[in-house]
């Protein structure tokens, strides 16, 4: 198993640069054009020059907003995550989406009513259907 680990991580790394090189816009290439560094990668990925080249002078340098290289992602910074019952964006979605609901029935307000008259009319029907179970019950004894 241990002789294939070689294959495997030249394996990884070829899949990987040509992905990367296929997901990284055409403005942001280096060197050469999109097309020849994806021939590149492809023609020399056995013997890790194309992607080897590809991560050192094709792909693009990745940069912090104020134009210094980024080290990548560093311990102490904090992703910008808002709950979303802090979010107003959200919260405007929500009210918006209430509001259209109010429009279908034009009536929200009584809604409770509704659900109560609706469980009144359930309870009815089941006590009529027990009282009809029971009734069944008794004529079968008979």
């Amino acid at each position: 198993m241990l002789r294939y680990l070689p294959f495997l991580l030249v394996l990884a790394l070829w899949i990987y640069a040509f992905i990367d090189c296929l997901n990284t816009p055409e403005k942001e290439v280096r060197g050469l054009p999109k097309v020849v560094w994806v021939i590149i990668i492809l023609l020399f990925g056995e013997v890790l020059v194309g992607p080897v080249a590809w991560l050192v002078a094709g792909r693009p340098r990745r940069t912090a907003a104020d134009g210094t290289a980024s080290a990548g992602w560093r311990r102490d910074q904090r992703t910008a995550f808002v709950a979303p019952d802090d979010n107003p964006e959200f919260l405007k979605s929500l009210k918006d989406s209430g509001s259209s609901q109010d429009g279908k029935d034009g009536k929200k307000a009584g809604a409770g009513e509704d659900d109560d008259a609706l469980m009144r009319k359930w309870e009815a029907d089941l006590q009529r259907r027990e009282e009809e179970l029971k009734r069944r019950e008794r004529d079968d004894e008979v």
